[in-house]
């Protein structure tokens, strides 16, 4: 592709007027043609002004003409796939493998938006008729559903360059419950953003969607991300990113003179705690899985098991053995970026100098983004004492916290921060010992594993990628699966109107034939008089 390097306002391409850039091949070092260049305050103010006129068209789109354009990008997705892989591969570092199966995986996810919308009882419509007879007071007529917000602002994740960036889970659910969206993209991977771009663009003209519905802006900095969260028409935020990055853009959002909610997912240390029962019976076979799990993508999945609890007894010691082993015959690993590859390996020199915390790492790597996987050990006394340590280290690392009392374990677990998931392995007699602990990992986590490890995200209803912040901003939504559109919109109440000047949702006849609340009961069938 002849790459323009230039922000993609509305369709049309915006000037190079901002500061230019370049990706980096994570696996040379070197700078990657061609030049991408910022976007501008200015074309900041014009991607929010045509979105805000293209929503109040789009909002009023038939879920059929909605779920058209999910499935012409997904389908612009697959057939790009080639060049996608490529670029993405060329940018990131990422083994095309991976790669492939993430073009797979962000095409899939807009056609499963589509059949959401398609099928429509997302909205959650409810109606009680009136009782106009009802004593000491008449009830009027209250009908009520979800409406989208406006203008999303979408940013584009480092370590996702499909899946959780141009056209993501945040870019799709958001059109789909009738949001406009404008997307910054990360600048990790501005090639791969731009093909993404291009193909939504394209997706938007054919199926005769409002231009403004999609835009896509560059900044190698942070100017462009602040002034969308701050612009006035911009609705809500999603982002996917670290917990500094997060939490700032949380605080912008809360300091405007209408606060908007921002949906940030901010990634988190995933504990694992394996069982008793489970060590005896399989500790060789947990070990492998566990170093799979920390170092598969080079540690720099958020679902990433860092901190393991461990119970001293006599199955112990292979494990560890085991798991020393591994982490020391280990290939080196590429980060996505120079600046993730020195802030994990400060991270790592920061815990090598604690006492009471061994480290035990690979071959040293040489190379502006080349790591090594690393093994962190401590009791868990002082793992109490040290609760900076249970903070996440972005790359191929995980902490093992071993324990002899079961009641400093669950202290441990009690005084946890909230995670994206937890994991647990054991057998059924353990889980009927630790019940209690299931209990408190329920409030800490948005996703329970029992005997599996938390890397891998299945794209589906009853997927839960959240939980208690810092590992998201709000732990009643989801980033991955179906219930992900239900950020991006709010419940709107009719009362008393006529039967014409109501969404076709919330009508009567029910001529969607969606799932409706009716007098308390969830029903498809029409409403008669």
């Amino acid at each position: 592709m002849d790459f323009r390097g230039v922000s993609l306002i509305a369709g049309r391409e915006a000037a190079r007027a901002g500061a230019e850039f370049r990706a980096i091949n994570p696996a040379s070092g070197s700078a990657i043609d061609p030049p991408f260049f910022s976007a501008t305050q200015a074309d900041v103010d014009k991607a929010a002004r045509a979105a805000q006129e293209a929503f109040l068209l789009w909002r009023k789109r038939s879920p059929h003409d909605r779920a058209g354009l999910l499935r012409a990008i997904a389908d612009g997705l697959d057939a790009a796939l080639p060049e996608l892989v490529a670029r993405a591969h060329q940018e990131t570092a990422l083994p095309e493998a991976r790669l492939q199966g993430e073009t797979k995986r962000t095409s899939g996810q807009c056609r499963m938006f589509a059949d959401v919308i398609e099928e429509g009882s997302w909205v959650g419509a409810r109606i009680d008729t009136a009782l106009p007879d009802r004593k000491p007071l008449p009830r009027p007529d209250l009908r009520s559903m979800l409406q989208p917000l406006g203008t999303i602002a979408v940013f584009g994740a480092s370590n996702f360059p499909l899946a959780f960036s141009v056209a993501g889970g945040d870019t799709a659910s958001a059109l789909a419950a009738g949001n406009s969206v404008i997307v910054k993209a990360h600048p990790a991977h501005p090639g791969t953003g731009e093909l993404v771009a291009r193909i939504i663009v394209e997706a938007v003209r054919s199926t005769g969607a409002p231009e403004g519905v999609f835009s896509m802006l560059y900044d190698e900095g942070f100017a462009v991300g602040q002034a969308l969260v701050r612009h006035p028409l911009v609705q809500a935020v999603g982002f996917t990113g670290s917990r500094n990055g997060g939490r700032a853009l949380m605080d912008l959002a809360a300091q405007r003179p209408d606060p908007i909610p921002c949906f940030a997912e901010m990634g988190s240390t995933n504990p694992v705690f394996i069982l008793p029962g489970a060590l005896r019976r399989n500790g060789i076979q947990i070990a492998t899985g566990l170093f799979g799990s920390f170092t598969l993508g080079a540690g720099q999945f958020c679902t990433k098991p860092g901190m393991v609890f461990l119970p001293e007894q006599q199955e112990t010691a292979p494990l560890i053995a085991e798991l020393r082993r591994l982490t020391g015959d280990s290939a080196t690993f590429n980060l996505l970026t120079p600046g993730i590859a020195a802030n994990y390996t400060r991270s790592l020199q920061t815990r090598r100098e604690e006492s009471g915390l061994s480290m035990h790492q690979a071959k040293s790597s040489s190379g502006t983004c080349t790591v090594s996987p690393a093994l962190l050990e401590t009791e868990i006394g002082a793992f109490l004492d040290h609760q900076e340590w249970s903070q996440e280290v972005f790359g191929p690392a995980s902490l093992v916290i071993r324990y002899r009392q079961r009641d400093a374990m669950m202290r441990a677990a009690e005084e946890l921060e909230g995670h994206l998931t937890a994991s647990v392995w054991g057998t059924d007699a353990d889980l009927a010992e630790y019940a209690d602990l299931i209990a408190i990992l329920e409030r800490k986590a948005g996703r329970l594993i029992f005997n599996g490890f938390p890397t891998g995200l299945e794209v589906s209803d009853g997927m839960i990628h959240g939980g208690p912040y810092p590992a998201c901003s709000d732990s009643r939504f989801t980033a991955v699966g179906s219930r992900a559109i239900l950020r991006f919109a709010r419940p709107v109440c009719y009362q008393g109107f006529p039967e014409a000047s109501l969404p076709a949702e919330l009508r009567n006849a029910n001529p969607l034939g969606i799932l409706r609340m009716i007098n308390g009961s969830t029903i498809r069938d029409p409403l008669t008089a």
